[in-house]
């Protein structure tokens, strides 16, 4: 391995986001360490890139503190000078009101979301300091961090903490020359909504169903930008949309 290449730690690397920011990153020359949950899927993508970069991967549940802490303390020597932290492992589950929400559903949400993208920042942290200037956080984080709809609830509330907790870290993080993006997408059209509803592929369907939506490699190129931009630049947060997408005003009960 070219002990120049600079590495790119991504989180939920097996489909959507993740996966095309692997490829994204492996374009332009950088090692890769990919964790998700499915490890066959993990072997497919490392396949897909090896003979391009040099490439790690670790089947990991962000949720998984120890194991957080595990991955990344047994990382081989060439990998261990993470300059790039993705932090896209994430989903929803469920989109009926919340009164009729699953409270399991609810908890895996957090737990993910939120618990899982803190334990992967914080165990990263001192080696994105140690890497100092131009090293960068991405967390993937949603519009419905700021725009409600029905049914997005805890899901909503779960991308409202990223984006709080991504301008909290540029507080903290002031002098050490890393920086903190918040990447927002929209309608994207991944495998989110199959995972959502449980393998719904008509749900799938209906949703795409007539619209362009935001593609997995959109996303990726504004995380590659925000990644590699001049050091002492900084995006705070990018908000994207499909063109077909907009807001719709409140909504109105009336008798």
């Amino acid at each position: 391995m070219n002990q120049q290449s600079s590495v790119a730690f991504i989180t939920g690397a097996t489909s959507g986001f993740g996966r095309a920011c692997a490829h994204r990153f492996a374009e332009a020359g950088w090692a890769l360490v990919l964790s998700g949950r499915r490890q066959e899927r993990l072997e497919a993508v490392k396949s897909e890139l090896e003979s391009q970069v040099p490439v790690h991967v670790a089947a990991l549940d962000v949720r998984d503190r120890e194991a957080v802490t595990r991955v990344v303390e047994e990382l081989p020597s060439d990998f261990k000078a993470v300059k790039v932290l993705v932090n896209n492992a994430g989903l929803a589950l469920g989109a009926g009101p919340a009164q009729e929400a699953n409270l399991d559903d609810w908890q895996t949400v957090i737990d993910t979301n939120i618990t899982g993208l803190v334990n992967v920042t914080r165990t990263l942290l001192p080696t994105l300091i140690d890497v100092g200037r131009g090293a960068t956080i991405v967390n993937v984080s949603s519009t419905a961090a700021l725009w409600p709809y029905p049914g997005s609830h805890v899901y909503g509330a779960s991308k409202a903490f990223v984006n709080q907790f991504s301008y909290n870290l540029r507080c903290d993080l002031k002098g050490t020359g890393v920086r903190v993006t918040d990447i927002a997408p929209g309608m994207s059209e991944t495998e989110f909504t199959l995972v959502r509803m449980k393998g719904d592929q008509s749900a799938h369907d209906k949703l795409y169903g007539g619209v362009e939506p935001i593609q997995p490699e959109d996303v990726a190129e504004q995380i590659f930008l925000a990644a590699t931009l001049p050091p002492h630049l900084n995006i705070n947060r990018l908000e994207l949309m499909p063109v077909c997408q907009s807001w719709g005003g409140l909504s109105v009960d009336r008798d």
